[in-house]
């Protein structure tokens, strides 16, 4: 086994799925069965229940919703900002959903790089200015930005969106660094062939 296959996958301890709460359990069971494996987020997650559930369901208030944002759209703002937070962790493994949801084996390593020499359109280009502003200094967030975003088809309720998903990868990006989270083997390769 290699040094990386058999390496922590968090600094944190890790139950045991045998030993989680029923509906962590089966939450993480039922992405197992979706995916093949276990994303190590889950694992690392689990060592504190009540803090998982409110993480997964805000996630998924978040990155699951209907509206005018795609869901690879949702993952270019996760894969930028992760990437400016240098987030190993999402960037790996949220540039892998963003390859399979975009259809695109390049998207996640230009958006990753330099989402402004990247293969995307205006419209998602000034959806992550905002994003990444919204990420370093949002404090700077201002009318200008609104109009921005609405020049390019973005209404108040697209805005809230990309505004709470770059915050709320600015927190997941802060514990994954703190807990060490180790990217799954598996996220390298997927939505690449």
């Amino acid at each position: 086994m290699s040094k990386a296959a058999s390496a922590a996958i968090s600094r944190f301890p890790v139950p045991k799925l045998e030993d989680m709460p029923e509906d962590i359990r089966a939450r993480i069971v039922a992405v197992q069965e979706k995916s093949g494996f276990i994303p190590n987020v889950f694992l690392t997650l689990a060592h504190r229940p009540d803090e998982f559930r409110a993480f997964f369901a805000y996630h998924d208030a978040l990155m699951e919703k209907p509206g005018n944002l795609t869901k690879a759209e949702r993952e270019m703002i996760v894969v930028a900002t992760s990437a400016v937070n240098q987030c190993q962790y999402c960037v790996i493994a949220h540039g892998a959903i963003l390859r399979i949801r975009a259809k695109n084996p390049l998207i996640a390593d230009q958006v990753a790089t330099n989402y402004r020499k990247a293969d995307i359109t205006a419209r998602q280009k000034a959806m992550l200015d905002f994003a990444m502003k919204v990420s370093a200094t949002a404090q700077l967030v201002g009318e200008d930005d609104f109009a921005t975003l609405k020049q390019h088809g973005f209404d108040d309720e697209d805005i809230w969106d990309i505004a709470g998903i770059a915050a709320f990868f600015g927190l997941s990006n802060r514990m994954a660094n703190v807990t060490s989270m180790r990217p799954n083997a598996e996220f390298y390769a997927m939505g690449r062939g």
